[in-house]
């Protein structure tokens, strides 16, 4: 399996993983899983799989009825037992609940709306194939969602951060020790994200073959399996460039020998490392916003628009589906546009007298 490319090898792992945690739920579940398939990705369909082994974890634990079942026992009938008001209680046992573990699980409004929907989507697909003659799940409200401030970096502070990364002033004595091995991966790292806003799972997932310096590209996939090439400019070049003349002189470990960023384990460098060193730069730079990789994805969204004021441009560049998800995180910068515009045209010329 090492020779696969590293989406591939993703894949197998989730579908692993998914096979696990279906074994956990009902039978009838297997249904569910295999009707989607040909139009979900493996991650979602893991998202699903733990969102449904909450919902059955409501029922065992708060339900009369299936408290007294096992849950292999749960049959597809039972779903028609249920009413909204089973499931209007299942959305308050969302908010504050303890998992397996016995662990406690806050869920806040994005949470909760996630849960519900992956638990609409279970309920349509048996009703649309008749192997259901109630869909309580169609008629429950969506919790109201309350927008968050998008936060991002500023332009100064995306300086000051590639600084600090370049430069490692500020960091502990400790973190220095670790900086000198890994400054020139680091600064490619975070430079390549700021500069062209590709989602962390992409970054890991890059080879260096991915990287096409003549025609200034790198070869992603995306979610879903799509294959695209974003460009990069000067800047995101020169850093990875620097990076390469080290990266060829590394040894990887086997099965990590076309990874473009390595840990110093030698191995491809994991989501969580990239999230860890984002945050120990960010916090030094500006302390007050919490900085991770998708902030910095933001970052680049922000100065696209700015500099272009395309939205079907940034959506295309940033991978989004749907414009409407693009609009959604800049409409700030659409109204700031649209203020900017006012005096545009002119209605009468005036002339000095």
């Amino acid at each position: 399996m090492s020779n696969l490319p590293y989406h591939e090898q993703k894949d197998i792992e989730n579908v692993k993983k998914l096979r696990t945690l279906i074994k956990e739920l009902p039978p009838f579940c297997t249904d569910f899983f295999r009707g989607i398939e040909p139009r979900t990705s493996s991650r979602t369909r893991i998202a699903y799989a733990y969102d449904l082994g909450v919902f059955f974890d409501f029922l065992e634990k708060e339900n009369p009825v299936f408290k007294k079942m096992s849950r292999r026992d749960f049959r597809l009938d039972h779903l028609d037992e249920l009413t909204v008001h089973d499931l209007e209680e299942y959305m308050e046992f969302l908010k504050y609940r303890f998992n397996e573990h016995n662990q406690e699980v806050v869920n806040k409004e994005r949470g909760i709306m996630r849960k519900i929907s992956s638990l609409k989507s279970f309920y349509n697909y048996y009703y649309r194939n008749e192997q259901l003659q109630n869909n309580p799940a169609a008629l429950i409200r969506m919790p109201k969602i309350h927008e968050k401030e998008i936060i991002r970096l500023d332009i100064d502070e995306v300086a000051l951060l590639l600084d600090e990364v370049e430069q490692g002033d500020s960091l502990t004595d400790k973190q220095k020790s670790f900086h000198n091995k890994t400054k020139i991966r680091d600064l490619a790292l975070l430079t390549l994200l700021l500069g062209t806003g590709i989602r962390v799972s992409e970054c890991v997932g890059l080879d260096m073959d991915d990287v096409d310096f003549k025609n200034g590209g790198i070869h992603i996939h995306r979610k879903g399996g799509k294959e695209v090439t974003v460009y990069f400019g000067v800047e995101v070049e020169d850093a990875l460039q620097d990076y390469l003349d080290e990266r060829f002189g590394i040894d990887a470990m086997p099965g990590h020998e076309k990874a473009l960023f390595l840990s110093l384990q030698r191995k491809r460098i994991a989501v969580r490392s990239v999230e860890n060193l984002v945050k120990k730069y960010a916090r030094i730079v500006t302390p007050l916003k919490k900085i991770t990789p998708h902030k910095l994805r933001s970052t680049y969204g922000t100065n696209l628009y700015r500099e272009t004021g395309d939205i079907y441009l940034v959506a295309d560049v940033l991978g989004h589906s749907d414009v409407n998800t693009t609009k959604k995180h800049y409409a700030a910068l659409e109204d700031e546009r649209r203020r900017s515009a006012r005096n545009a045209v002119r209605l009468r010329e005036k002339f000095d007298e």
